[in-house]
């Protein structure tokens, strides 16, 4: 199960941030935002990626403001990082690069 959580903004749509094993390298986890209309469209965003695993009990780790911001002024309103990364060690990358990632 996935650690994360959601907040709910005040247009009505939710930003759903997980933390998911990424999907090349099993043994990294990736911090993955996603911004959609509600928390079950979110999660199918992620699913329809290969992130099978993907599902949200709780809200022990919402969204920080940065991760909002960050999300919301993204086109595709989906955006990773590294899960350790720490203030700004690490720009959030768009999902289309998520499996381009080496490191």
């Amino acid at each position: 199960m996935a650690v994360g959580g959601f907040i709910k903004l005040p247009s009505g749509t939710v930003v759903v941030a997980l933390g998911l094993p990424h999907p090349s390298w099993p043994d990294r986890t990736v911090r993955v935002v996603v911004h959609a209309l509600n928390r079950q469209r979110a999660l199918t965003r992620l699913k329809n990626l290969g992130f099978r695993g993907a599902r949200l009990s709780g809200n022990a780790e919402p969204p920080t403001p940065d991760e909002i911001t960050a999300v919301l002024h993204h086109p595709d309103g989906l955006i990773w990082r590294e899960y350790d990364a720490t203030g700004g060690a690490e720009l959030w990358h768009p999902i289309s690069a998520l499996n381009r990632a080496v490191g």
